[in-house]
């Protein structure tokens, strides 16, 4: 059992939880991932470390309510106990050698990307953070991107806060401007991720991309999160999660992405009704 000791809602689908697990905070990096499972007969479910204090022994979520097992994850509060809480899983981002990065975030994923803008930060490297959102009601994290970057570019799909457009736009204008990346690690949804490596590619920039598919076990077993990269099979909780955008096959991620769609709606509705029975 593993405790919550802080839980803050950070716009209205997202929420960040601090939870006492010293052993991973201890051997955690940044790109790595923890697998959770909120009840005994709950689901596993694999979620990126945001965050991490080895001196406290905590280690920081931060998730979407998007289906079932969030749903129930969310109903937990500061004090309560998560069942499963296992990690850290997965190789951690490569960032030795790395003088002057771009970090692109999308959504959600900036979360995934801000523990990356932070170290290279802490490692002397010059870091821009371009960090995506549809709407204003959905930013997170400003502050901790500005504080982990030489440059930061906040945008919304609709312009109803910092710079209106996509992160592509922002990405390509600063290469147009005479930026150099030695790298560019670009985390979000699988689409916008797609559309950076396309962009990179045409300007020979190196593109790192976390992938997260669907996972079981976490071990490379079932099979459940492969991936194609350049032409050959690998697997996202063992061999990633992040991997070369430029050889990834997008559009059979995105296609594998849909298959539980159905059923992960007919989840959320059955986990929702659950729990409105239990309040």
């Amino acid at each position: 059992m593993f405790k919550i000791l802080n839980k803050q809602q950070l716009n209205p689908t997202v929420t960040k939880m601090d939870i006492e697990a010293p052993l991973i905070a201890n051997a955690a990096h940044p790109g790595q991932f923890i697998i959770f499972r909120t009840f005994k007969d709950s689901e596993r479910v694999p979620l990126t470390i945001a965050d991490y204090n080895k001196e406290k022994g905590t280690v920081t979520i931060i998730f979407q309510i998007v289906g079932a097992s969030t749903m129930e994850l969310n109903s937990l509060n500061a004090g309560d106990y998560i069942e499963d809480f296992v990690g850290p899983l997965g190789k951690p981002t490569e960032l030795d050698g790395l003088k002057k990065v771009a970090v692109i975030g999308g959504g959600v994923g900036s979360a995934i990307a801000y523990p990356i803008a932070k170290e290279l930060k802490n490692r002397g490297a010059v870091v821009h953070n371009i960090i995506g959102f549809r709407t204003k009601d959905l930013v997170i994290l400003e502050d901790e991107f500005i504080s982990a970057g030489d440059k930061t570019v906040i945008l919304t799909d609709d312009g109803s806060y910092g710079t209106k457009g996509l992160v592509t736009n922002a990405l390509e204008k600063l290469i147009l401007n005479g930026e150099k990346y030695d790298e560019v690690i670009a985390i979000g949804p699988l689409i916008m991720m797609k559309f950076v490596c396309l962009l990179t590619k045409k300007y020979n920039i190196k593109t790192v991309v976390s992938m997260n598919p669907i996972m079981i076990d976490g071990t490379g077993m079932c099979g459940g999160c492969r991936l194609t990269v350049g032409g050959e099979t690998k697997f996202a909780c063992v061999d990633g999660p992040d991997f070369d955008g430029h050889l990834v096959d997008f559009d059979e991620a995105l296609k594998r992405g849909g298959v539980f769609k159905e059923y992960e709606a007919k989840m959320r509705e059955k986990t929702c009704n659950l729990l409105g029975e239990n309040k």
